[in-house]
């Protein structure tokens, strides 16, 4: 329980900052409801909890399943058993994944159900399904990362020749969403794991990051062949501002209980039938520590409502009226300087961040510390919101405009930066964009988008996840040649 109780005041320290944030722009420059800012500051405890109780559950149940795996992943040492079980486990662990389905079920809707919620899972799952695989491949045949990762970035760019604006933007968002709280514990634990069995000890630690990386590869991928098949030019998208409020303060949380609390058990599910299966297949592991991860997914399914019950009831009304009212000022300024205030907050209350930080510290003995690793993420995502703001306030800034040369940068980087910090960005941009992105900014950005006359809300409220996926890309590897030129003065 010390435990729970350090993880509670740890999250609470991080959701804090947003909830002030907010209060003093209720009273200042945006009108919010009574109702609205009550539910709001609810929604926020639920998030304080939900969060503490996901995280104690996901270091008691899911990490140590995804070591588990990584393990016998080596012990098999038979490279289709590899491939096709990191693609059945990518699959399945996508497909549930809850960030994704927020995303997903947006992306339907401000659509108008052209393309279907069932469509965009399907083929995000199989991209990062086959990317999954191909990334514990790498690690087990020693393929340099860097080279992978140029390769697949080749053939996406390549695809988005002949993709439109729109479907761009939400396949670089769903990269960014494949990623989430069930996710990225579960791929840190596996790459891990499967590079822990390596016999040397310093390609174990840089190929025990990277595999996050490459697996949100696979999303853009997905849904760049899917617009091959499916055009959507013509579309430009509605928003319903404050659609889904209630008038009464918790008439929102009880509306979302039931539907959150199914989703979730969708998502754990698969996983939990995996653990049963490899455990009687692989692990055979002793009653008290099978009973304790049982436990683990336990907690991790209730932090996981008690979590998403507080972000999607409390928060993302929140965010599409004060994305809506900056926006409608005329000094764009507001807009953009919040998003970047906004950016540097949210980071820190991301589920995923927290465990690769943590990993990250634990995997490098401390050379790495957790906190700047923090700092760091939070500049990067800071500047992702506001260049995204800024993308929305003037029309001829396109999304390509970032990705193409921010991209390009993060690439030609990896040559030059020590490789474990390649590693470590590349999993940072996908841990980056968790829960808290896939709905309080993008629905900030939404409202933002629907304010704005000119603005496309299809082509330019989506892609902010994207852009929150890449700056980390280039922010973490700054710091790594930063370690670099220090660790260099004092060898002289």
């Amino acid at each position: 329980m010390n435990v729970l109780a350090s993880k509670l005041k740890e999250v609470l320290s991080a959701v804090s900052p947003i909830v002030i944030l907010v209060v003093i722009l209720k009273f200042t420059l945006v009108s919010l409801s009574g109702t609205l800012l009550l539910q709001f500051i609810a929604g926020a405890l639920l998030i304080v909890v939900g969060l503490a109780v996901l995280l104690f559950g996901i270091e008691i149940g899911i990490m140590p399943f995804g070591n588990h795996i990584g393990a016998s992943f080596i012990k098999s040492n038979k490279l289709w058993y590899v491939i096709v079980a990191g693609l059945l486990l990518g699959f399945f662990i996508n497909i549930a994944e809850p960030d994704l389905q927020v995303l997903a079920a947006q992306v339907s809707s401000v659509m108008g159900g052209y393309i279907p919620m069932f469509a965009i899972l399907i083929a995000v799952s199989v991209g990062t399904g086959i990317m999954l695989s191909l990334g514990v491949a790498r690690i087990v045949k020693n393929f340099p990362l860097n080279v992978m990762l140029v390769i697949i970035y080749g053939i996406t760019a390549v695809l988005a020749i002949f993709s439109s604006s729109d479907m761009l933007a939400i396949g670089f968002d769903a990269s960014g969403a494949t990623t989430g709280a069930l996710t990225v514990p579960l791929v840190l634990a596996l790459s891990i794991g499967v590079a822990a069995m390596k016999k040397n000890s310093k390609s174990s630690e840089e190929d025990s990051f990277g595999l996050v990386g490459i697996m949100s590869t696979g999303a853009p991928l997905g849904v760049l062949i899917l617009n091959l098949f499916v055009k959507t030019d013509n579309i430009t998208g509605v928003l319903e501002l404050g659609g889904k409020s209630s008038s009464s303060l918790l008439g929102a949380f009880f509306a979302a209980a039931p539907k959150v609390a199914l989703e979730s058990l969708i998502a754990l599910l698969p996983i939990i039938l995996l653990f049963v299966i490899f455990q009687k297949k692989s692990f055979r592991l002793h009653a008290k520590a099978y009973r304790k991860m049982l436990l683990g997914f336990l907690y991790t399914y209730l932090g996981l409502v008690i979590f998403l019950i507080g972000v999607s009831a409390g928060f993302m009304d929140v965010g599409n009226i004060i994305g809506y009212s900056l926006a409608s000022y005329e000094n764009k300024a507001l807009l953009v300087g919040f998003g970047f205030l906004l950016g540097m907050l949210v980071i820190l209350t991301e589920p995923a961040v927290y465990v690769l930080t943590q990993q990250i510290e634990s995997v490098t003995s401390g050379y790495v510390k957790r906190k700047t690793v923090l700092v760091t993420l939070s500049i990067g995502v800071a500047f992702a919101v506001g260049l995204s703001m800024l993308r929305i306030a003037i029309p001829e800034i396109q999304l390509w405009h970032y990705i193409l040369p921010g991209f390009f940068i993060s690439l030609l980087m990896t040559f030059f930066v020590p490789k474990i910090f390649v590693g470590i960005a590349f999993d940072s941009g996908g841990v980056a964009s968790g829960p808290m992105t896939a709905t309080f900014i993008l629905a900030f950005a939404q409202g933002a988008s629907e304010a704005v006359e000119h603005s496309n809300l299809l082509a330019d409220s989506f892609g902010v996840i994207s852009m929150v996926a890449m700056t980390p890309l280039i922010a973490l590897q700054v710091l790594g040649l930063i370690y670099k030129l220090k660790s260099k003065k004092s060898e002289v």
